[in-house]
């Protein structure tokens, strides 16, 4: 027997085991245990046209993934208290990878040496403890073990993240506690995503994000992170990668009968440190302007960034002469500023048009075109489909 199907149905049977007992609820001393389950749906058709510019390589990013997870929730009504341990698989298919399901490949052709089967869609599994505590103003959720990247809520610019990690990198390991408030969200994680190997290197990153709601429309928030990227057995050298975005929104969109009228002005600092190559600390940074504005379902968003290269050592190479690229930098590569070489301050803009159709409540659907321009130079361009389906919330009230 296949060893990866072997695994698949250990699993499987595990989990069956660990939810048979509490599949009909049960309680005792006023404390229940009852069966818990989550399921979220993903399909995104992302097609960029980056060739006017090298920031990044014209693609089409085209897939669906599923993360179904089931376990044990226990409910501790008079502490207030809810626990869950959860256990999930993460299924992920970009479509036209395989061969199979073309039927055009023969056994001795090129595409069937790489031919994927069914198992190897499977890319991760999820286990995680999950704790919810409320009290009369304070809500606490605290997250720990591989979980699904969703369960973070925190703004972040797009110059943490870039669309396509918050795609393919679906889960966190490590921890994620929050906290919310009447007036008020923060959140502090950390996310372990590379154990030291022979050529693999220790990565781990401290994330936060916080904001409160000062007046019905005025907000003041913030988003950190501190990335530690350091080397391998073979590949010696640490980078310190540390970025803050202090900001304040302003949300008028029901004073004036819209869905949305939102701005935020916000600063982004970087302080990033080659301890191997450069031995000192450098600080690129710049603002950011956002507008978005949206009614009947439609809406326009514009970004704007003015600053210095907020990737500076994006080009260089480790001690093993690996490029560090999207290895120490998680955001969108137009925060690069300049594709040829030059350095001091430029200007970024992103302006994107949207139509999201409310359909139900689990339902969400994202039809977009967005342009990207540098120094008001074209500099590419992107068209969107984004489907979601996801059961949480229904799930945490059941």
């Amino acid at each position: 027997m296949n060893i990866r199907l072997y695994i698949c149905l250990v699993i499987s049977a595990a989990l069956l085991c660990m939810t048979m007992p509490v599949l009909s609820a049960t309680e005792k001393n006023g404390e229940k245990v009852s069966f818990a389950y989550d399921v979220d749906f993903e399909m995104k058709f992302d097609n960029r046209e980056y060739f006017r510019s090298g920031f990044s390589n014209s693609m089409t990013i085209f897939g669906a993934r599923l993360t179904p997870s089931v376990g044990i929730s226990i409910a501790q009504p008079e502490k207030s208290m809810n626990h869950r341990l959860m256990m999930g698989i993460d299924v992920l298919k970009d479509f036209g990878a395989s061969p199979i399901s073309s039927g055009l490949a023969g056994p001795d052709s090129d595409e069937a040496a790489g031919r994927l089967s069914n198992l190897d869609l499977f890319r991760e599994m999820t286990l995680y403890y999950m704790l919810e505590k409320k009290t009369e103003k304070t809500a606490l959720e605290l997250y720990a073990g591989v979980f699904p990247r969703r369960a973070s809520e925190g703004q972040y610019s797009d110059v943490f993240f870039s669309d396509s990690l918050r795609f393919y990198d679906n889960n966190l390991e490590g921890l994620l506690v929050k906290v919310r408030r009447p007036n008020a969200y923060w959140e502090v994680g950390c996310d372990w995503f590379g154990q030291k190997g022979q050529v693999r290197k220790e990565k781990f990153m401290i994330f936060s994000s916080g904001e409160s709601f000062v007046a019905k429309t005025f907000h003041i928030g913030y988003a950190a992170y501190m990335y530690h990227f350091a080397g391998s057995k073979k590949a010696r050298g640490v980078v310190d990668n540390i970025l803050l975005n202090p900001y304040v929104r302003f949300d008028f969109g029901r004073q004036m009968g819209l869905q949305k009228f939102e701005m935020r002005f916000g600063w982004l600092q970087a302080m990033q440190h080659d301890r191997e190559f450069v031995g000192h600390y450098v600080f690129p940074g710049g603002g950011e302007f956002d507008l978005d504005i949206r009614n009947w379902n439609v809406g326009i968003r514009n970004r704007l960034f003015y600053g210095t290269d907020m990737m500076p050592y994006y080009n260089n190479t480790d001690t093993g002469g690996d490029k560090y690229g999207n290895r120490l930098y998680f955001g969108d590569p137009f925060y690069r500023i300049h594709d040829d070489g030059e350095s001091g301050p430029g200007m970024y803009d992103r302006f994107e048009v949207y139509y999201e159709p409310h359909v139900g409540r689990y339902l969400s659907i994202r039809i977009a075109a967005r342009f990207h321009f540098h120094e008001f130079t074209y500099s590419g361009c992107q068209q969107i489909v984004g489907v979601r389906f996801n059961l949480h919330e229904f799930a945490k009230r059941k």
